[in-house]
């Protein structure tokens, strides 16, 4: 197959296997594969909910930013290969273990095999959302061909800074990029729908000035929360020394889709530069030239784009509290 699915337009014949010479930047064949199925908890509370979010992590990635937490699936090749059938008997697995909706992880270079898999399971009257969680880095063409198939998109919005892209994610294009994806998701789905409410894990608190605050509460089953059946929520990693770069995606945000759009600010970087095999030696040498990438987010630094969100009256906007960067929140891979 001749490839163009995703920004890259890599234009290669993908492999009927994957990682083998001559594959495009996302490094797979024609055979989907993915990585790991399972209930996860650590999404945005409307997401995850009490069960867990039932998240599918597809091996491969369009983007492969230099400091990816799960360098084990987009780069090392960890993954098994699955057909669109046995991704819908997946989704019904899933499903059946309590899952709130399916959440699908770095999917853009198998949305052909996605879609034929949503269909499949949509004429078995499959009723739980389709969450298609990306980097934003994505075709407005390819996102399309997924128009009345997905419910949430939760794409994060990684750069305003095209030099940061560049250094970080080979993706000098990415804030052109993303400004389009972002645009063809919130086309699709242009309302925020919420169902109903379930107890969860973590505590919503509302603050003074309107933003949400998700914190972990320990040895208590907290307060419920309305989980998300249609919509768009943005995510923004916060990055080392990116306050800056933090600062003028969100004031894009608010200039193009006001202060009601879905947004979740994230602290949770982890450097790995320093964990002993978490990186292959190709990775840690493109680390290597940016020092500020081999630790954590500060607080302060953190703060300030939080209180810039409230500056700006933003009313829709996740943040997480605590220490939420460590490495044993990266989930087991296969």
């Amino acid at each position: 197959m001749t490839c163009n699915l995703c920004p890259r337009k890599c234009n290669n014949d993908r492999p009927e296997h994957a990682i083998a010479s001559g594959t495009g930047f996302c490094g797979e064949g024609n055979t989907m594969r993915i990585s790991r199925a399972a209930l996860h908890f650590w999404e945005e509370p409307c997401i995850s909910g009490i069960c867990g979010s039932g998240a599918i992590f597809f091996t491969g990635c369009n983007l492969r930013c230099i400091y990816c937490q799960n360098a084990a699936i987009s780069e090392n090749g960890s993954g098994k290969e699955v057909t669109p059938e046995e991704l819908c008997d997946i989704f019904f697995d899933l499903k059946n273990q309590g899952a709130h909706n399916i959440n699908l992880v770095t999917p853009s270079h198998f949305v052909p095999e996605i879609r034929t898999a949503i269909k499949m399971a949509k004429e078995r009257d499959f009723d739980l959302p389709f969450v298609y969680n990306s980097s934003a880095y994505e075709s407005v063409e390819t996102l399309k061909m997924l128009d009345g198939f997905i419910d949430v998109y939760l794409p994060d919005f990684k750069y305003m800074d095209s030099g940061m892209a560049a250094n970080y994610s080979r993706a000098k294009d990415y804030p052109v990029v993303a400004k389009a994806a972002i645009a063809e998701m919130m086309r699709q789905v242009p309302f925020t729908i919420f169902g109903e409410s379930v107890l969860q894990s973590r505590k919503s608190i509302a603050t003074e000035e309107g933003a949400v605050r998700n914190q972990v509460v320990e040895g208590k089953s907290s307060e419920s929360v309305q989980l998300i059946k249609k919509g768009v929520i943005i995510r923004h990693l916060v990055l080392p020394l990116g306050v800056k770069n933090s600062i003028s995606v969100i004031d894009y945000l608010k200039e193009t889709y006001g202060a009601n759009v879905y947004l979740s600010v994230m602290s949770q970087y982890t450097p790995l530069y320093n964990v002993p095999g978490a990186l292959s030696e190709a990775q840690r040498k493109r680390l290597a030239p940016y020092p500020a990438l081999h630790r954590k987010v500060t607080k302060r630094e953190y703060e300030k784009v939080v209180s810039h969100c409230l500056e700006l009256g933003m009313e829709n906007v996740f943040i997480q509290e605590g220490d939420v960067a460590s490495e044993s929140f990266i989930p087991p891979f296969l």
